[in-house]
C-alpha cells in the first residue's frame, strides 16, 4: 500500500491480452493511477514480490501462474489488499473459486470500460491506506 496520502494509487493489472492489457492501461492511467502491467503470471508475481500496489486486477487464464495464484500472493501480502478478477469464464466453479480465495470482485469479459472504472473507484475508496 502507498504510504504517501499525496502519491497517486498505483495498480498492477496482469493481463495476457495485449490489446485489452494496453486499454487498460491508458484507461486507468488515464484516471489518474500509476499502471503497471504483466503479461504473464510470472511477471505478475514477480511484480507483486517487488512493489507496493494499492489495487490488482488480475485475469484468470494467463501463461505461467494463473490468475487464482495471483490472488493467493496478493492476498499474502495483504489481507486487505482488493483484487479484481478478469475472466473470460464466467463459470459458476471459476467465480466461486476466486472469491473464495479472496478476490473482492469478478468481471466477466467482455465488459463495459466505464462500467469497470467505476469498480476500480470503488475498491480503492474502501480500501485502507
Amino acid at each position: 500500500m502507498n504510504a504517501d496520502p499525496h502519491s497517486r494509487p498505483t495498480i498492477l493489472v496482469a493481463e495476457d491480452e495485449t490489446l485489452l492489457r494496453k486499454m487498460l492501461f491508458y484507461r486507468l492511467q488515464k484516471e489518474g493511477y500509476e499502471v503497471v502491467t504483466a503479461s504473464d503470471g510470472k511477471q505478475a508475481l514477480e511484480c507483486l514480490q517487488n512493489s507496493n500496489f494499492d489495487l490488482i486486477i488480475t485475469d484468470l487464464m494467463m501463461p505461467y501462474h494463473n490468475g487464482l495464484e495471483i490472488i493467493e500472493q496478493a492476498k499474502k501480502i495483504s489481507a486487505d489488499l482488493p483484487v479484481i478478477v478478469l475472466s473470460a469464464s464466467g463459470q459458476e466453479a471459476n467465480v466461486l473459486k476466486a472469491f473464495s480465495l479472496g478476490a473482492d470482485d469478478f468481471t466477466v469479459k467482455p465488459f463495459n470500460p466505464n462500467e469497470f472504472l467505476i469498480r476500480v473507484k470503488k475498491h480503492l475508496r474502501h480500501s485502507p491506506v
